[in-house]
């Protein structure tokens, strides 16, 4: 499909910089506040959700992370509309705020051992408001990475979105893999997880000052100075006259959410119940990975702009479930720090070069009117049933089953539907050749 967006006007170098910075950085500030949690999810099912059995524990301590992404279709829904009428910029400044709060309560919710029931509740409550803020965040931020790029590089630029995601789950890694290192299992239980979360507050102004230093969006811009007033319903022109661009989104959504989830939230956990690992090695091994994903996803979107996204995508998709799966069987017969490593750096890769090309090819085929609500309505969809909720779906799984390679089972099967739907369904982008370079 054709892309329906405007091209990108000239635009100043420095204003485009500017931009590219603040979303960038904005979106990583976001990231690690939402997903350090998945980091200490062990801790804080012991502190939080206390059981008579471990498992019972760790299923409510996963499903409490799953809660933030129950409210993620509501926040990208509300953040989705008002960045595409009142403006990318304005929504992205707001979300950068609520996510430090909930960032905030977290840690500084007393436990379950000072206040009893209420605990787990604070705990929900902040994950509902983290969750809320984190809806919107994919569809504006992408959003604002594109048409602020140059129409040949887009999926350069929309790369960034993944890159930072990939920059904070590392920073979040480094924190994790510092605190169990350097810290005894008691104090680490008393105080020590708490530090990344205080450290979250402060992000949230941090964030919203780099943010509102950014220019609007110039295609949001134009497209608000000649849109009618009767067509301005989003909600209504998405579902009305871009069905096939949110199935097939929803549907490749799946793969890139399994990939993230799965090999950089659900694997650490993974490693520590069901192998024995230690939390400093899966920590280590955890940001090793997030790094190379940082350094692969703006490859993939290079790559995604000379040969297209679709075929980026479906090679890179297919090569991620094989590796993932044949990895997950070794690391299960040879528990070991290298297995680990392997199997998060051989999916790794193969994720990272797909990763690159997705933000582009889900976001450049809504016109710009409809652009944040389309994205952020199948993204958080997609993500909520697929990733935020894997790792207790792939817990239950071996606990019902008793078959530890229930992660490998659940990979292929999430991502061989991705693949039949977004291979059917799935449009590429215009394609927009670079400028001519001057002679001499």
């Amino acid at each position: 499909m054709q892309t329906t967006s405007t091209d990108t006007p000239v635009i100043d170098p420095a204003l485009r910089r500017k931009a590219v910075i603040g979303a960038t950085l904005g979106n990583a500030f976001e990231w690690f506040d939402f997903g350090v949690y998945g980091l200490f999810a062990v801790v804080i099912a012991k502190l939080y959700f206390p059981a008579e059995d471990d498992t019972t524990s760790l299923l409510a301590g996963v499903a409490s992370l799953g809660v933030a992404f129950i409210f993620r279709p509501l926040g990208g829904l509300v953040f989705g509309l008002y960045a595409d009428r009142v403006g990318r910029k304005s929504a992205l400044s707001v979300m950068v705020m609520l996510m430090a709060l909930g960032t905030g309560l977290i840690g500084i919710a007393p436990t379950y051992a000072a206040i009893g029931f209420a605990a787990p509740l604070l705990i929900l409550l902040a994950r509902a408001i983290q969750g809320f803020s984190a809806g919107g965040e994919f569809g504006g931020s992408t959003s604002m990475l594109i048409e602020f790029s140059p129409p040949h590089r887009r999926g350069f630029y929309g790369s960034f979105q993944t890159c930072s995601q990939a920059l904070a789950v590392a920073l979040g890694g480094l924190c994790a893999y510092a605190l169990h290192t350097g810290l005894t299992t008691e104090d680490l239980e008393s105080w020590g997880w708490r530090l990344p979360f205080l450290f979250g507050i402060l992000i949230g102004p941090v964030g919203f000052y780099i943010r509102q230093r950014m220019a609007e969006s110039p295609a949001f811009l134009a497209h608000a100075a000649t849109r009618e007033p009767a067509r301005c319903a989003p909600l209504t022109e998405v579902f009305s006259k871009h069905r096939r661009s949110m199935i097939a989104g929803f549907g490749l959504t799946m793969a890139f959410t399994t990939g993230a989830y799965v090999t950089l939230i659900y694997t650490p956990i993974y490693a520590i119940t069901q192998l024995g690992l230690t939390q400093g090695a899966t920590s280590l091994s955890t940001l090793i990975v997030a790094l190379l994903l940082a350094a692969l996803c703006p490859l993939g979107g290079w790559m995604s702009d000379r040969v297209g996204r679709k075929p980026v995508i479906l090679l890179f998709s297919l090569l991620y479930a094989l590796t993932a799966a044949w990895m997950f069987i070794r690391l299960h017969a040879a528990p070991s720090m290298t297995n680990l490593l392997l199997a998060q750096i051989l999916p790794g890769v193969c994720m990272g070069c797909m990763s690159g090309a997705y933000p582009t090819a889900v976001t450049e085929v809504f016109p710009v009117g409809v652009r944040s609500t389309g994205v952020s309505i199948l993204y958080n969809l997609s993500v909520m049933l697929f990733g935020g909720l894997a790792p207790f779906w792939i817990t239950y799984l071996i606990e019902v089953t008793q078959d530890p390679l229930a992660p490998a089972y659940y990979i292929l099967v999430t991502v061989t539907i991705s693949l039949m739907t977004y291979g059917w369904l799935g449009r590429e982008g215009r394609h927009v050749p670079a400028p001519p370079q001057p002679a001499g």
